[in-house]
């Protein structure tokens, strides 16, 4: 299946509007909606909740209904807006879905994608929302078939999700941009490790940060007890980190955050500075790029980070744009009292060779948990 053949067909029932969140099963779609030369005005939000938001406003201006794609793990952020304003007990917004099927059942993939896989079409089922599953397989006649469905559907002021498979999509001609930072993210995660007391307690994004802390923490320490690694749940580290710093008072906490999980339940930060833990620092690394599913730009590239914590009302924060000042988050860490952001702006680089935690995620748990009682 070609991305810009399906664009192609969403223009002609109407569509001329498509948000979403970026997603490596969508990866060659993405690029080609990067690429596409149509009539279509694309938005990358901070969430998929916010996505749909999109589309229900787009439809009250123009009557046109919109698309909103994601990443099956993002339903979740989907639910509220779609269950509480578009169906059709309450407003009936018609929205078309491309989501993307990680954990598909039967098919090897990461842990946090494994119970997220299950529940996929239970969810649409249980949101009353009509769904077609594609895979490579799938032929053009089918789909515009699948598409005719979905087309009455719309104009009845209803929902349809197209759920796709790891490889429907043909690739296309990647998207190639760059962010004109200069620092590797892997050498600023090193930094950060080399400088940090061994006994700090730090909570790392999903994606590629962690992946990187796990391998640099272990060459580093010989081990990794200290990190917790949040697979899942993109957007909830800093939070996860606040409950760890309120509980142990005595303990330096540093949040690794990326700039796509930061944007995408930006509420943390006038909350974590509401409550003010003094042990904990908030790092925020920033390619502005969803880099680890394909490095699609965020929709907030322009996002200060350093001032944004700053008026939100962290005691300190600041912007680190050399592997000399990143040496300085040990000084803040020994002698300012948090809650303290460094923003860090790094290049779109990683390693092709990059590999993934060898534990269950369980059993970096047990660690990181017996790592807080020593």
């Amino acid at each position: 299946m070609r991305a810009d053949r399906l664009l192609e067909e969403l223009g002609k029932m109407g569509i001329d509007t498509i948000a979403g969140v970026p997603d490596s099963t969508l990866k060659q779609f993405c690029d080609g909606l990067q690429n596409y030369e149509g009539n279509l005005t694309h938005y990358v939000t901070a969430n998929e909740g916010a996505a749909v938001g999109v589309a229900i406003g787009s439809f009250l201006a123009s009557g046109r209904p919109a698309c909103v794609y994601m990443q099956n793990s993002g339903i979740g952020n989907a639910v509220n807006p779609l269950a509480s304003l578009a169906n059709g007990d309450v407003y009936g917004i018609p929205i078309f879905f491309i989501v993307g099927w990680r954990g598909e059942p039967g098919v090897k993939d990461e842990p946090q994608h494994v119970f997220q896989g299950k529940i996929t079409c239970e969810l649409f089922r249980t949101l009353a929302v009509p769904y077609h599953v594609v895979d490579k397989d799938t032929t053009e006649e089918e789909l515009l078939v699948i598409l005719q469905e979905a087309a009455e559907i719309l104009k009845n002021n209803g929902q349809f999700a197209l759920i796709v498979k790891k490889g429907t999509f043909e690739k296309a001609a990647p998207f190639l941009w760059e962010n004109g930072n200069r620092m590797r993210r892997e050498d600023v995660l090193g930094q950060t490790l080399k400088v940090l007391p061994e006994d700090t307690a730090i909570v790392s994004t999903t994606g590629k940060i962690s992946r990187e802390l796990y391998e640099q923490s272990n060459q580093i320490y010989g081990h990794h007890d200290n990190i917790f690694m949040t697979v899942g749940g993109m957007g909830h580290a800093s939070m996860i980190a606040l409950g760890i710093a309120k509980k142990h008072p005595d303990k330096k906490v540093v949040c690794i955050d990326g700039d796509g999980a930061a944007l995408m339940h930006m509420g943390a930060l006038p909350f974590i500075a509401s409550q003010a833990p003094e042990n904990l620092y908030h790092i925020v690394i920033n390619n502005q790029a969803h880099e680890s599913v394909g490095a699609m730009p965020t929709g907030c590239r322009k996002t200060d980070f350093a001032g944004l914590a700053q008026a939100a009302g962290y005691a300190h924060a600041r912007k680190l744009e050399t592997i000399e000042e990143v040496a300085q988050i040990a000084d803040a860490v020994k002698s300012r009292k948090g809650p303290v952001l460094f923003e860090i702006p790094v290049s779109l680089d990683s390693r092709a060779d990059l590999g993934r935690p060898k534990e269950s995620a369980k059993e970096n748990k047990e660690g990181f948990m017996s790592f807080l009682q020593r």
